[in-house]
């Protein structure tokens, strides 16, 4: 059974309709007709608004928990309200700010955006993702600092001016000139490369002999460029920030829905490829409940965007998930621009 679309409504289905999905999404809780009629000044008696509830409810739009006589919206319905009878509420001028000021943190793009999806998190009242392929980091040098005499600091500088470091143990009495020759070397034969393109290079030459290196400047080649590789390979797909906030009173009273939705948020390989199918186009994708499988059991709603970088080409997308119950009209536009400005920061 498909709903009707909205215009099908007649005008007092479709006002006591909104009543309903406005009452659930500011409160969680069934909506009664006593409620609607108090609420809205509505010109009709509870009994008339009960009638109908009762034709929605037969069109697939409401749905009556056994526990209360109040409606509640369905899956389909709220898609109807989305698609059609929405009314977005921009991001006010502080909610922006936030946002921009989170995303020009500064430091590796992993932490900006982990950032700015905090900040979505926050003013959303959701959790926050981000998606982005597993990055090529372009060298620029590589380069060992001396941080005591069993440590060192491994630099990598990308060409695109990103500075990332990572401490890496040292075999006793290493000369700090092997320090030297091991950056040099690295920095001359890896500038222009990616990361495992460097590292596919760097292990060639050292297994044919063809670098004169000495053997203290040979080993710390060879550490460092396993460090990184490790590194790049654990390098996130997925980045949830605010799991948090899903912990409202509300969702207190369904704990095991709660307990569904953190499942679901543990599975990244299955948000991830849920995302990635909002890459493409540039409008967003809502997908609310039970319209996709891996929601079924938790009831929950994810709000994407692509955001794209230098080219336009899409690079990423950034979205929140929440209860099917979040607050559509402010939340939408606020991925909106979330997804704006990290195309700003990723331009």
């Amino acid at each position: 059974m498909s709903a009707l679309p909205v215009v099908e409504l007649t005008d007092r289905a479709r006002e006591v309709f909104r009543a309903v999905v406005d009452g659930f999404l500011a409160n969680g809780a069934p909506v009664g007709s006593k409620t609607i009629a108090l609420a809205t000044g509505m010109n009709l008696s509870p009994a008339s608004i009960r009638s109908v509830m009762q034709d929605l409810e037969e069109q697939g739009l409401l749905a009556s928990p056994h526990t209360s006589a109040g409606r509640v919206p369905t899956d389909r319905g709220l898609r109807l309200f989305v698609d059609g009878m929405m009314q977005a509420l921009e991001p006010s001028a502080d909610e922006r700010a936030a946002i921009e000021a989170r995303a020009g943190t500064g430091g590796p793009v992993e932490e900006a955006l982990a950032a700015t999806t905090a900040a979505l998190s926050g003013l959303s009242a959701c959790a926050g993702l981000v998606m982005v392929p597993k990055r090529e980091v372009v060298l620029r040098s590589i380069g060992f600092v001396p941080l005591s005499a069993t440590q060192a600091m491994a630099v990598l500088v990308g060409d695109d001016g990103s500075v990332e470091n990572r401490v890496i143990e040292l075999p006793g009495g290493m000369p700090a000139s092997a320090l030297i020759e091991a950056g040099n070397f690295l920095t001359a034969n890896a500038a222009g490369l990616t990361l495992g393109e460097a590292r596919e290079r760097m292990m060639r030459e050292l297994a044919e002999q063809r670098a004169a290196l000495d053997a203290a400047a040979r080993a710390l080649v060879e550490r460092g460029l396993a460090v990184w590789s490790e590194d790049g390979d654990r390098r996130p797909v997925l980045i949830v920030r605010g799991q948090g906030r899903l912990l409202d009173a509300a969702a207190l009273a369904d704990l095991d829905r709660v307990r569904h939705l953190f499942d679901d948020l543990d599975g990244k390989q299955e948000i991830a490829s849920l995302l990635d199918s909002a890459r493409a186009g540039d409008s967003t994708r809502i997908f609310i409940g039970a319209e996709n499988k891996l929601f079924a059991l938790s009831g929950s709603s994810v709000i994407a965007r692509p955001f794209r970088g230098a080219g336009g080409r899409v690079v990423g997308v950034v979205g929140v998930i929440g209860p099917t119950r979040l607050n559509y009209a402010r939340v939408v536009p606020m991925v909106d621009f979330t997804a704006a400005t990290l195309a700003r920061l990723m331009g």
